[in-house]
């Protein structure tokens, strides 16, 4: 019977990845995995391991392949219906947990929530706060949703709508809006590469190069939030100085934040 330390020789892919394949299967440890390499590998897992790598060697992204992405300490379930959460919207979470209170209650608009990561991880870090989230995608809204049952046992508000259209007359204003909404350019070369090749394009793309929908989220924001309200959203490395005006422009006092590698990524405004 094959071993794992022959399993992980089979396909060129890093040993990291080949082990977390490999823990999608069998539900092992990476602890087994790295230390107990002797171990036989079952003839089906085996199969089903060979066929996610020969998918991985064609370019699908490891995080779809697994069924799991981790965002801020948590396990979020991710297929193609989501894009998958990154580390530079762990910064639109730190950002928001400075801002509202840490014990009492805060009213939270997540638009475009996808698998629900911002909203969920805001609920499980504040259980106070009331948080509604909205996405266009009735699929996405599922995928969020069990994600929530899992995490946070679903206490969470759902819309489904495009942005502020999913709310209704009755929605009382939000102390906190956040996004993180499409803002590639759709004529972009990064769209054929890596991961955004299997992502949904309509969440990956905006028009006017990328700010159409940064825009109107800035110029509709106002009509949903208190005074002194605030405004997050992540955005292009490229799009700082934009955002920021546009944020001035609408009403914000304004700020840009950079991502760990020193880029423009987050603005956020305080509605005056």
């Amino acid at each position: 019977m094959t071993s794992l330390a022959d399993a992980f020789s089979l396909y060129p892919l890093p040993l990291r990845e080949q082990r977390l394949l490999m823990q999608s299967i069998t539900g092992d440890s990476m602890t087994t995995l790295v230390g107990f390499t002797e171990r036989p590998v079952d003839p089906t897992a085996l199969n089903h391991f060979q066929q996610l790598c020969q998918r991985r060697l064609d370019g699908e992204p490891i995080a779809y392949l697994t069924g799991y992405r981790e965002f801020y300490g948590l396990s979020f379930a991710v297929d193609p219906r989501v894009l998958i959460p990154r580390p530079e919207t762990e910064g639109l979470v730190d950002w928001a947990l400075t801002l509202g209170p840490a014990q009492g209650p805060w009213r939270v608009l997540e638009l475009g929530t996808g698998s629900g990561a911002i909203a969920i991880t805001l609920k499980h870090q504040r259980p106070a706060w009331q948080i509604t989230a909205t996405d266009r995608s009735v699929d996405a809204l599922a995928l969020a949703r069990h994600n929530a049952t899992r995490l946070v046992d679903d206490r969470l508000i759902w819309h489904s709508g495009s942005w502020f259209s999913a709310l209704t007359e009755e929605t009382p204003p939000f102390d906190l809006i956040i996004a993180n909404p499409p803002y590639i350019d759709p004529l972009s070369p990064y769209l054929h590469q890596g991961d955004l090749r299997f992502e949904p394009m309509t969440a990956l793309v905006a028009d006017h190069h990328g700010m159409a929908d940064l825009q109107h989220l800035i110029q509709q924001a106002p009509a949903h939030l208190v005074r002194g309200g605030h405004l997050l959203l992540e955005h292009g490395h490229d799009q700082g100085q934009s955002c920021h005006t546009a944020m001035s422009q609408a009403g914000f006092t304004a700020t840009t934040r950079q991502d760990l590698a020193g880029l423009d990524r987050l603005t956020g405004g305080v509605f005056q």
